[in-house]
C-alpha cells in the first residue's frame, strides 16, 4: 500500500526557490507526490525562457522525505527536456523525458525511454501530459509492470479553451487506463495567467476502473491523496 499525492499549485514562472518552497511545504504528506509538468521553472517553452532557466537534474537540491515526481525543464549538454525528475529522499534516482512533444514545444528535445522506478514494492512510470494522447506512452510503462503512472501536466489554457476541455482530460486518460490496467495520479496548475489563459486542472487519483478517488476541487491549491495498492 502506497500513500500517492497529487499537488496542484499556482502558476508559478522563473522563480525556482518559490517552486522550490511549495515542494517543502508539501512533503510528507504522501509516501509519494507528484507536481505539474515543468513546475520548478514554470511552463513556458519559449528558447529564452527555457534556456535561461534550464538546470540539469543533480543541480536540483530538495531536502524532503519520500518520493517526489517533480515537473522541470532539463539541460544535458546543448539540449534541453521537458522533465520529470524523481528524487527519493531529496536524491535525484532518474527522470523521464517527454516522448511526445506538440507543435510548440520544438526547443525540447523528444525523450526516448520509458524508466519505471520503485517503492514499497511498488512500481510506477511516468508520462508528461501530451502524452495521455498515445496509447504508447502509457503502454510502454505497463509493460514492465508497473501500478501507478504518474502524471504531471500544465493545462493552463486560453481562457476559450479551458472550459471546453475541462472535463475531456480525464476522459482521455481513462482511455488509457482501460488499455493498462494502471492507476494515474495526475498533477495540473490552477489559477489565472493574467487576462488571457485559465488553469483548471484536473489534478485526481484514478483508480484501475477509472474512478476519481481523490482529486483537488477545481480552482484551489492543494494535495489530494489516496491509497494505492
Amino acid at each position: 500500500m502506497l500513500v500517492v499525492g497529487v499537488c496542484q499549485t499556482p502558476e508559478i514562472m522563473g522563480d525556482v526557490r518559490a517552486a522550490l518552497d511549495i515542494v517543502h511545504e508539501y512533503a510528507g504528506r504522501a509516501d509519494l507526490l507528484v507536481f505539474p509538468e515543468c513546475f520548478l521553472q514554470g511552463y513556458r517553452p519559449t528558447a529564452d525562457h527555457v534556456r535561461r532557466y534550464a538546470m540539469s537534474c543533480a543541480d536540483v537540491r530538495l531536502d524532503v522525505p519520500g518520493i517526489v515526481v517533480l515537473g522541470m525543464i532539463e539541460r544535458a549538454g546543448n539540449r534541453y527536456y521537458n522533465t520529470a525528475a524523481v528524487f527519493d529522499g531529496g536524491r535525484v534516482v532518474g527522470a523521464y523525458r517527454k516522448t511526445f512533444l506538440t507543435r510548440g514545444e520544438r526547443v525540447f528535445t523528444a525523450g526516448d525511454a520509458y524508466p519505471v522506478f520503485e517503492t514499497a514494492g511498488m512500481r510506477f512510470g511516468v508520462n508528461i501530459c501530451f502524452d495521455g494522447q498515445f496509447p504508447h506512452a502509457a503502454a510502454a510503462v505497463a509493460r514492465q509492470g508497473a501500478t501507478l503512472l504518474a502524471f504531471p501536466a500544465q493545462n493552463m489554457m486560453r481562457r476559450e479553451n479551458a472550459y471546453g476541455w475541462a472535463g475531456k482530460h480525464n476522459e482521455l486518460r481513462r482511455k488509457r487506463i482501460a488499455e493498462t490496467g494502471l492507476w494515474l495520479a495526475s498533477a495540473d496548475v490552477t489559477g489565472e495567467r493574467g487576462d488571457t489563459h485559465l488553469g483548471l486542472g484536473p489534478t485526481c487519483v484514478m483508480n484501475p476502473a477509472g474512478e476519481i478517488v481523490a482529486e483537488v476541487p477545481r480552482g484551489t491549491v492543494g494535495v489530494a491523496t489516496a491509497e494505492v495498492c
